[in-house]
C-alpha cells in the first residue's frame, strides 16, 4: 500500500487495491515519508474509510488536528456504543464525536466548564446511551489525565443518539424535552412515580420518541378509527383524561392537532405504564 498524501507524522491517506481511499494511522507512520512511498505494514495501527465523501474529507482534516491516541480511544467508544445498543451508527459520528471530545479536553485544560441543560433527561430517557457516555468519560479521564464531569457523558450520549436516529443536536434536544414534558403531565395527573426499569415504561418512552418525530414533522397516523378510540376512551376514562391534557398541551405549544388514532395509542400506553 502506497502513501497518497501525508496528513501528519502519524496519519496518511492511501488507496486499496479496489481504488477506495483509506486513512491509515500509526505512530511515526509518515515520519520523513512522501507521497508514492510504501507504507510500512508493521507501523499500521488503524485503518479508516467512510462512504460519504464530504464526511471523509472533513475527517481527514480533523485528523490533522487531533492526536492519534484520541482517535484510537474514540474508535473504542464507538465500538462500545454499537455493541451496547446492538445497532449500526451513522458514520458521521467518526467526525462529530472525536471533534467534540477533543474540544472538551481543551476546555478542561483551559478551566472552562460547560453544563448540559438536559443532563437529567438524558440520564432518565436514554439510559443505555448515557451508560456508554459514562464509560467513555472514565476512559478519557484515565487516558488523558483530565476530570471531565458527568455532563460530558450526556453530551457523548447525545452524539450517539444522533448517530443512531440520524438526527441533529437541536432535534435530539427538542425530542428529549418533549418526552420529559409528556411524562410530567402523566406523572402529575396520576400523582405517581414510574418504575423506569419496567417493560411498559420502556415501551412508553419508545412510543413517545416516534410520537415526537410526528409532532415535529407535522405528520399523523394515516388511519383515524373513531369507533375504537371511543371504546378505549370509555374503558380507560382516567387515562383518556390525561391524554386530553396532552392534546391541549401539544396544540398550545406546537400547534399540532392530535388525531383520534394518536389519542388511542397514547391512552393505551398511559394505561399500561400507570396501572401495570
Amino acid at each position: 500500500m502506497k502513501i497518497h498524501k501525508v496528513l501528519n507524522n502519524n496519519v496518511v491517506s492511501a488507496f486499496d487495491e479496489e481504488g477506495m481511499e483509506l486513512v491509515v494511522m500509526g505512530r511515526g507512520l509518515a515520519f520523513q515519508k512522501k507521497a508514492g512511498q510504501e507504507i510500512e505494514a508493521d507501523k499500521i495501527e488503524k485503518v479508516f474509510t467512510l462512504k460519504d465523501q464530504q464526511t471523509f474529507d472533513n475527517f481527514k482534516l480533523l485528523l490533522r488536528e487531533i492526536p492519534a491516541e484520541l482517535m484510537s480511544e474514540v474508535e473504542l467508544i464507538i465500538k462500545d456504543a454499537k455493541e451496547a445498543l446492538n445497532t449500526e451508527l451513522n458514520e458521521k459520528i467518526y467526525l462529530s464525536l472525536p471533534d467534540h471530545i477533543h474540544f472538551s479536553i481543551e476546555r478542561y485544560q483551559q478551566g472552562i466548564t460547560i453544563r448540559n441543560d438536559i443532563l437529567w433527561e438524558i440520564k432518565q430517557l436514554y439510559k443505555d446511551e448515557f451508560a456508554v457516555g459514562k464509560r467513555a468519560v472514565a476512559r478519557i479521564n484515565q487516558r488523558f489525565d483530565v476530570e471531565l464531569p458527568e455532563d460530558e457523558a450526556a453530551f457523548i450520549a447525545i452524539h450517539i443518539i444522533e448517530a443512531n436516529m440520524n438526527e441533529d443536536t437541536e432535534n435530539t434536544f427538542n425530542t428529549t424535552k418533549f418526552i420529559q414534558q409528556i411524562i410530567n403531565i402523566v406523572k402529575y395527573h396520576f400523582n405517581v412515580e414510574f418504575n423506569e426499569d419496567s417493560l411498559n415504561y420502556g415501551r412508553f418512552i419508545t412510543h413517545l420518541k416516534y410520537f415526537a418525530q410526528r409532532v415535529f414533522n407535522g405528520s399523523h397516523y394515516k388511519n383515524d378509527d373513531d369507533y375504537l378510540y371511543i371504546m378505549i376512551k370509555q374503558k380507560h376514562k382516567e387515562a383518556s383524561k390525561c391524554t386530553e391534557k396532552i392534546k391541549s398541551y401539544i396544540k398550545r405549544q406546537y400547534n399540532h392537532e392530535l388525531t383520534n388514532e394518536e389519542m388511542l395509542y397514547l391512552t393505551i400506553h398511559i394505561e399500561r405504564v400507570v396501572n401495570r
